[in-house]
């Protein structure tokens, strides 16, 4: 792939010093296929189970992307990312139909951090990814609050940090979500452009995470801010529908405290999430929810490995309840490919209806799930 690159920016080349600087350029081609076959009972309000290729995710979302990097001089280098996410069934594009739906940044990478702009991760999720092992598993934390694997935001700026094991980092968004005609960027939420004249804080997003993940043990807190704006709704996930959002003075807020220790070939973490949601229609009253998991993982040997999720999120204003478990088994045929089977469990609470699966199935309001995944995975 580097050839490649270099071959097409040989191309475009119009002077011998615009060459060398082409030719010191590093451009990597990656990307993950993940998917498989999935079976939900109660997939929706009558009760009725389902069999399907779930356009998702399976252990981790698919994606292709591009990186690269030049050298400036000193530690300083230019670096960007273009990462697309897509429906391996289908082939379409996912994120609501973008090219580069995951991430698309450019920055500057140097001794005193990294500074980049475009559409990028929220910190909370960068902070979420240095603590989960379950991550973004079809049945994960993200079943009962599908924000956490579709936390990004467009017109970004961001600043990270790392010195050893500590990380700190904060972005800012002037308008979380642009998307496309028909296209959104977190299921439910409709979307928020922002940037509008002598409206300044509608739409806008800022996050920021602060951790330490050593070896034995890790320990972080993150926070992540949304105003509300013109088109936006905010999704509680608990079968009630979306509420209005479109007021700058609308805030949804969630923090994330988690931790990790390990024991040989042992991780266990415990996950927190806060989250409060004041939107337009209970105008100085507020949604509050809270979320709790601990998870563990255990590598049995090289090739194999096994893990567990359990969870509760319980919502009292709307008096909405659930608890879920999951187990997981993968197995390595090499060092890109392993084969893998997901099982899950879900209980609602009477006027609840959380979903098992992030594939997306509303069951009937107090109805019990249970989800079911085999599937492969490739890395390139």
């Amino acid at each position: 792939m580097k050839r490649i690159a270099l071959v097409l920016l040989g191309g475009a080349c119009m002077s011998s010093a615009v060459c060398m600087k082409a030719e010191a350029q590093s451009v990597t081609l990656y990307g993950i296929v993940d998917t498989g076959i999935e079976y939900i009972n109660h997939a929706n309000s009558t009760g009725a189970s389902v069999v399907r290729e779930p356009s998702n995710t399976g252990t981790v979302p698919s994606r292709w992307g591009l990186t690269g990097k030049e050298p400036l001089g000193g530690a300083w280098k230019a670096i960007f990312t273009l990462e697309s996410g897509f429906d391996v069934g289908t082939g379409l594009s996912k994120q609501g139909g973008r090219l580069f739906g995951r991430q698309a940044f450019v920055g500057i990478d140097g001794p005193y951090g990294t500074l980049t702009f475009g559409r990028q991760y929220s910190m909370l999720v960068q902070e979420l990814s240095l603590f989960s092992s379950v991550g973004p598993n079809i049945y994960g934390f993200g079943s009962i609050d599908p924000w956490i694997p579709n936390a990004r935001s467009d017109n970004s700026v961001a600043y990270r940090k790392d010195i050893g094991n500590l990380s700190a980092g904060f972005a800012y968004s002037f308008g979380r979500d642009n998307s496309p005609t028909g296209g959104f960027n977190t299921p439910g939420e409709g979307t928020c452009a922002g940037s509008l004249p002598g409206n300044a804080s509608a739409c806008r997003e800022w996050s920021a995470m602060l951790s330490y993940a050593g070896d034995p043990w890790g320990v972080g807190v993150a926070y992540d801010s949304q105003n509300g704006g013109p088109g936006s709704a905010v999704n509680l996930f608990n079968g009630a529908a979306p509420l209005p959002f479109t007021s700058s003075s609308n805030r949804n807020t969630r923090m994330l405290a988690d931790t990790y220790l390990k024991f040989g070939a042992l991780k266990i973490s415990a996950l927190w999430e806060h989250r409060h949601v004041e939107p337009q229609t209970l105008s100085g009253m507020g949604i509050t929810s809270d979320q709790v998991a601990l998870e563990a993982l255990y590598q049995i040997t090289a090739a194999l490995s096994v893990e567990g999720l359990v969870q509760r999120i319980v919502n009292s204003q709307q008096d909405t309840r659930a608890n879920m478990e999951m187990a997981n088994i993968t197995y390595s045929l090499s060092k890109r490919t392993a084969l893998y089977a997901n099982l899950a469990f879900l209980q609602n609470s009477r006027k609840a209806a959380y979903s098992v699966s992030l594939g997306g199935t509303t069951p009937g309001t107090g109805m019990s799930q249970v989800g079911a995944m085999v599937g492969i995975r490739h890395s390139f």
